[in-house]
């Protein structure tokens, strides 16, 4: 399942980035794969509706937000965890 998650993650990052999924590796940051804000919140949604998960973030503060978005292995398992905790 945990591989799933990632997978599905990875391919809507690489959609809003133009990139192959496999070019979504987990030290990537959003930075350097080309992601602005607004495309980083657009993957967020995405990422929400995918999973049917709120993700506790605020694009207007960032750095204040509980979601650790410094890469795309940090998205990753927060999904995950939003996912667990959701199913558990």
């Amino acid at each position: 399942m945990t591989e799933d998650i990632q997978t599905r993650i990875r391919a809507i990052i690489a959609e809003q980035a133009m990139l192959e999924p496999e070019q979504v590796t987990d030290d990537a940051t959003p930075e350097e794969l080309g992601i602005d804000s607004l495309g980083l919140v657009e993957s967020i949604f995405a990422i929400e509706e995918e999973f049917d998960v709120t993700i506790p973030f605020n694009a207007n503060e960032p750095e204040k937000s509980e979601f650790d978005i410094s890469n795309m292995g940090t998205i990753i398992a927060a999904v995950q965890r939003l996912v667990a905790e959701k199913d558990g």
